[in-house]
């Protein structure tokens, strides 16, 4: 039989999940910052593998923010340092960046530790495949969408315009990875909402045929979003963010559907019948 927990306790629990969260966050930010991925080159000259060697100068950060610039960036537009400490607030903020991204697995395990209480007992199995699961790969999924789709057309499409001016175009280290991670970061939650919509209807708070009669004004939502989150009036890019945000409602209501159909559909047992 559940004991009820009182709402310190639930406080207490949240703090340390919260903790927990944190610091699996602080040490992989810390590790990004003070580590570089060196190559382990063979006799042919191809590279082995790599290794982590410590070089603050040249950590896993600034590595991985040589290598965004050179694939997102057109070859035109050269990153510029204007004030000192920007290239190292540039590179901390990347590093935070990876350290959310490396821990979502712990980030998950916690929130849906805290929140499962608040389902039957029959929606918690196989919460790992069903929710845990889905939650990391969408998740790394909006943020890849975001750096080989849309962030690539959008810099690609503003930069058009200072070339159609003829001048030339510097863009500042901090303003990149600010207008980087915005996207990062935002795919990365967007993404996230068939999970959401599968979470909100496992506690039963709302009917599960809420997703499909409010359609209509979900769409008209994730394109004022859209518009919100893209920097410029075109309405292209604004449908980069849309067109993948109303596909994702759309996956998310036939998950609930189908999920809550197979439950209605289970026969009941001798004791469920009792």
């Amino acid at each position: 039989m559940a004991v009820e927990m009182t709402i310190r306790e639930h406080l207490e629990e949240l703090r340390g999940r919260i903790f927990r969260m944190l610091l699996a966050v602080i040490i992989i930010t810390i590790l990004c910052m003070t580590l570089s991925a060196k190559p382990l080159y063979s006799k042919n000259g191809t590279v082995i593998f790599f290794y982590p060697y410590p070089d603050i100068f040249h950590n896993f950060s600034i590595q991985v923010t040589s290598q965004m610039s050179k694939a997102i960036l057109p070859p035109e537009v050269s990153l510029i340092q204007t004030a000192p400490g920007q290239a190292f607030f540039a590179q901390l903020y990347v590093s935070v960046l990876i350290g959310l991204i490396g821990s979502i697995p712990i980030i998950v395990r916690e929130s849906y530790g805290f929140i499962s209480p608040a389902f039957k007992k029959q929606t918690k199995r196989r919460a790992t495949i069903n929710v845990l699961l889905p939650t990391i790969s969408l998740f790394i999924s909006g943020i890849a969408f975001a750096y080989f789709v849309t962030i690539p057309l959008t810099i690609d499409f503003l930069y058009k315009y200072g070339l159609s001016m003829g001048v030339a175009t510097f863009l500042n280290i901090s303003d990149f990875i600010s207008f980087v991670l915005q996207f990062f970061l935002g795919f990365g939650i967007a993404f996230e909402l068939p999970i959401i919509m599968y979470v909100i209807s496992l506690t039963e708070f709302i009917e599960p045929k809420f997703w499909r009669k409010n359609f209509r004004y979900a769409i008209i939502v994730l394109v004022v979003i859209g518009a919100l989150i893209t920097p410029d009036g075109s309405g292209v890019t604004m449908w980069l963010v849309a067109g993948p945000m109303i596909a994702l409602y759309f996956m998310g209501m036939l998950a609930v559907e189908r999920k809550f159909r197979s439950i209605t559909q289970i026969p009941a047992g001798p004791r469920d019948s009792a």
